[in-house]
């Protein structure tokens, strides 16, 4: 029976650091993706569901489009690829506070061919110096095609202009039945969920190239104490062995700091009470092995 609910899926896309997990969080109205300011903290395609009485709208949050020729990035843009191929309708996030460059023109370019089910968002506009004519002369530009209705100002950082863009997105989406149950905000496994909780704790409190070298291996997870308290056990992996001393910290502080904060976010978003037990290891080089790669990113 037609029911008259529209659902779509909505890949979100553009250059690393324009607020796209911000905004998806705002859009999802709950925690489904890691944030932080360092560049590509995003690794798969993570997906964010709004249910409302209009229907469903899953949000599909990609790695920032970066040009580089490193293997991880190769992987983050299949990533990226395949979300845009398989997407319904495709939410283009741009920085209102930096001027387009050749990253934006590689995007636009990529996204030309679909430009009857794209939406331009301008975000960051809570910054000083956003300039959202700059951003509108760019997608008349190399995006003729995307009408002004579809395209909107926002501010993920302080919560702006999220209610017009889902207006949009209803309106474009196709009539159609629920992708996922109405319970569902996302549909991450538990031990993804937690390792992504880990990871961003860990490279916040990280500096120069070492976020980039570390991933999360959540090794065990078991419901005790009558399946109140959840106990889970994971590796923070770092590339190199020098690198642990400084996921360690001195006397163990950044370690304890990476748990501590990292056990408080788990308990706001999960149903127990989470026991974290966090320790270091090294896996070498282990951006270069394919083997890695594929398990951590998913295309």
């Amino acid at each position: 029976m037609n029911t008259g609910k529209k659902a779509a899926f909505v890949a979100v896309v553009g250059r690393p650091s324009v607020g796209k997990s911000t905004l998806v969080n705002l859009l999802c109205g709950a925690k489904v993706a890691i944030v932080s300011a360092v560049p590509q903290t995003t690794r798969n395609a993570i997906r964010g569901i709004v249910n409302r009485p209009e229907g469903q709208l899953v949000f599909v949050d990609t790695p920032g489009r970066h040009v580089s020729e490193k293997k991880l990035n190769k992987k983050l843009m299949e990533v990226s690829d395949r979300s845009m191929e398989d997407a319904d309708i495709l939410l283009y996030v741009l920085d209102a506070s930096r001027a387009p460059g050749e990253e934006e023109t590689a995007i636009a370019t990529r996204l030309a061919p679909c430009v009857d089910k794209s939406v331009a968002v301008v975000n960051k506009m809570d910054v000083p110096g956003a300039d959202y004519e700059q951003a509108r002369t760019f997608l008349e530009s190399r995006l003729p095609g995307l009408h002004e209705s579809r395209c909107f100002k926002a501010s993920a950082l302080k919560k702006e202009g999220a209610e017009a863009v889902l207006g949009c997105l209803f309106e474009m989406a196709c009539e159609g039945d629920p992708l996922y149950p109405e319970e569902y905000y996302t549909d991450q496994t538990l031990p993804f969920r937690i390792a992504e909780i880990i990871r961003e704790k860990a490279i916040n409190r990280l500096r120069e190239e070492l976020p980039h070298s570390l991933y999360v291996d959540v090794a065990d997870a078991e419901l005790r104490d009558g399946g109140k308290r959840l106990w889970v056990r994971a590796f923070i992996v770092t590339e190199r062995e020098s690198q642990k001393g400084m996921v360690v910290g001195k006397g163990g502080e950044m370690i304890k700091a990476i748990r501590q904060a990292a056990q408080k976010d788990l308990n706001r978003i999960l149903d127990w009470k989470v026991d974290l037990d966090l320790r270091v290891k090294t896996s070498h080089d282990w951006r270069h092995n394919d083997t890695i790669l594929r398990r951590l990113i998913v295309t």
